[in-house]
Formats: structure tokens, sequence, C-alpha cells
């Protein structure tokens, strides 16, 4: 990796974005599906997330900051409003209203006034309002964890920067079934499309930002 890191440097890749003046926090589908056993969805380091999550979370709210999350919904188990995402990963049906695997885990629950957007696709801004509220709030950094790291997160990471706010991805609050695509799309991530931020430094920032 080392070697890899310094052929990507060298090519001109993995420059810093740097954080910007007011950050909010989005956190991608933290929803149960991803932390229950059984689930089709399950990943065993889906609680670790969850608690980064949670820390992350504690710090924006306490400074004050916007905070949103996204969850995947469909009306029913047809997934009739992403029939080809639904072919593509059967599994989706997991989030068909009512499923209790749809839901939002304890410590990562909503409060009142707090955006939770309804989303049917990988991105959190294909179809939705996300990119109008992040302006309308004046943000100009966003701050991603969630599930899973070579899915909802990386589009969402990718969407971010290409909608013009700077994606800053939390390694610690993210995570995927296997280490592998993981860590392969957190370094693509870092190399093209978003800087790649540590728990520590992400709660530093949002708790200094307020």
């Amino acid at each position: 990796m080392a070697g890899l890191d310094e052929d990507y440097a060298a090519a001109g890749f993995a420059r810093r974005l740097g954080w910007g003046r007011r950050p909010a926090l989005v956190l991608i589908d933290p929803v149960v599906a991803y932390t229950q056993p059984g689930s089709h969805l399950y990943v065993q380091t889906g609680p670790a997330a969850v608690g980064a999550m949670a820390a992350l979370l504690d710090a924006a709210r306490g400074a004050g900051l916007p905070v949103a999350f996204t969850t995947v919904r469909y009306a029913d188990d047809s997934c009739a409003e992403a029939p080809l995402f639904a072919a593509k990963v059967p599994a989706l049906k997991a989030f068909a209203e009512g499923n209790p695997l749809g839901a939002f885990p304890a410590e990562l629950t909503p409060r009142p006034g707090e955006n939770v957007i309804v989303k049917h696709y990988a991105s959190a801004y294909a179809g939705t309002s996300l990119a109008a509220w992040l302006a309308a709030n004046s943000v100009d950094t966003v701050v991603l964890g969630g599930f899973s790291t070579s899915g909802c997160v990386r589009a969402s990471g990718v969407d971010t920067l290409q909608h013009g706010f700077r994606p800053m991805v939390v390694r610690e609050a993210c995570a995927d079934r296997d280490p592998g695509p993981h860590e392969a799309n957190l370094f693509d991530l870092d190399a093209k499309y978003a800087d790649v931020v540590s728990l520590t430094e992400a709660v530093r920032k949002l708790s200094e930002a307020g």
C-alpha cells in the first residue's frame, strides 16, 4: 500500500480538500439492517461504526450544526420505486415500509427538527432535496459516515463533491461486508473525491465549528 500511495501522490492524486467554515453531518442509512445478525445486509463491523457515528452526532448536536440522516424506504417489498436497483440487490426488500430492519438504532435516533432524507437509490442526492437543504443552511463541508462504504457511502461521497461541497468521510464511522471493499473504497474516495479523515479529527472539527 505504501508504494501505491506514493504512485498516486506522484501522479497528483490524493490532494487535500481541507475543511471549510460550515460543516454539516450526514449519516448514510444508519439502520438496523446493517447491525442485526441474520439480516442479509448485516456487517460484522457495523456496531463499531454505529458507535463512531454516535460520537459524531453528539459533537454536531453539541455545536448546533445541521444534522441529516438518510434512509432507503419503499412502499412495499416490490421496491417499485427503484425496480432495477431491487433486481440487482434483492436484499433491498428489507427497506419496505414497516420492516423493522429499516429502523434507526436507539443511539442514532433523529430528534425533532433533524432532517431525515428518504431515498430510493445509493446516493443521498439522487432524487432528494439534500443539496438544496445543505445550501439553504450555508454548508460548505459535509461529514459522512454510514453504510455501506462501497455502496451508499461511496455514491454519496462522490455526489457531495459533484454538488460543490467538501466531502469528509470518517473512516471509523463507515463499515462494509468485508475489509477488502471497505479499504479499497476508502482509498479510492481519498484519492479522487473526498478527504478520508479520522474520527478524532472529525469530532474535533465539528466541536470547534459551533
